[in-house]
Formats: structure tokens, C-alpha cells, sequence
């Protein structure tokens, strides 16, 4: 019997897929636990208009990702720090004091997002990656200064 999965089934399949399993399986675990429903022409129509639906809304918030991307790329933070002897630096920035950083200035960015290959501790500029969404990302420079 054909079904169409709702949920992700460990060892059958992911959400979506269309498999073919025995008639028990599919009628007396699948179908009765909610996760999958029998292939038909009907059920075949709605996935097709829920999976172009969600690609729909996938590319709406991409787009709306990239608008923002788009102002604040070219930005640099800059922090003040305290430095110590021969301008070390006390402390270091982190991913949460950035996400801080851009919520003053409107922007609602998690730390999550904040993607740093190495510890900020020392003065200068530093290259810090944002990744919005798996297709929006792009780096923005950090400043320490005295």
C-alpha cells in the first residue's frame, strides 16, 4: 500500500515522502498513529499545494532576510573596551553582547545567528559571519577600540 508520510518515520522515511509499505503496517501503525494517510489522487493534490505553499513562504521570509542583510552589511560595530598592559584586552566580546548591540539599533538578531570562527580579545577589527537563514549570510566587521 502507498502512503504518504506526515512525520518523519525512523528506518520508512522523512515527512512528505511518498513509500510503499505492507497493508498492516500502513493501516494498523501508520494510518492509526497519525502518520501517514493513504496515497490518493486527492491527498496527492493537497501535499503537492502544501509543499508549493511552503515554498512560497520559504521565499518570502528569504526575501525579507535579504532586505535586511542588505542594511546592515556594510556596518561596523564598535566596542570600548578596558585594556590592561601592552593593550590587552579584559574579557572578550561575545556573540551575546553583538546580538545586544544590534537590538539598540532596531534589529532583532539571536546570538545563535552570530557565527565567530575565533575569540574576540584583541583590538582592531575583527570578521564576524550573521547567518539569517541557511541561504542569507553575510559578514559584518567588529572594532575594539581603548
Amino acid at each position: 500500500m502507498k502512503v504518504i508520510l506526515l512525520k518523519d518515520v525512523k528506518g520508512q522515511g522523512k515527512k512528505d515522502q511518498i513509500i510503499d509499505v505492507s497493508d498492516g503496517y500502513a493501516t494498523n501503525f501508520l494510518i492509526k498513529k497519525g502518520l501517514a494517510v493513504v496515497e490518493t489522487k486527492r491527498s496527492k493534490e493537497v501535499l503537492n499545494n502544501e509543499i508549493q505553499k511552503r515554498n512560497e513562504e520559504e521565499e518570502q521570509k528569504v526575501k525579507k532576510l535579504t532586505e535586511i542583510m542588505n542594511q546592515l552589511k556594510n556596518i561596523k560595530l564598535e566596542f570600548v573596551v578596558k585594556t590592561g598592559k601592552d593593550d590587552k584586552v579584559f574579557g572578550v566580546v561575545t556573540n551575546k553582547q553583538i546580538s545586544d548591540e544590534f537590538k539598540k539599533m532596531g534589529y532583532s538578531i539571536d546570538k545563535k545567528c552570530i557565527k565567530m570562527d575565533h575569540v574576540i580579545d584583541s583590538l582592531g577589527c575583527h570578521e564576524v559571519l550573521i547567518e539569517l537563514h541557511k541561504r542569507v549570510i553575510f559578514p559584518i566587521v567588529v572594532v575594539l577600540k581603548k
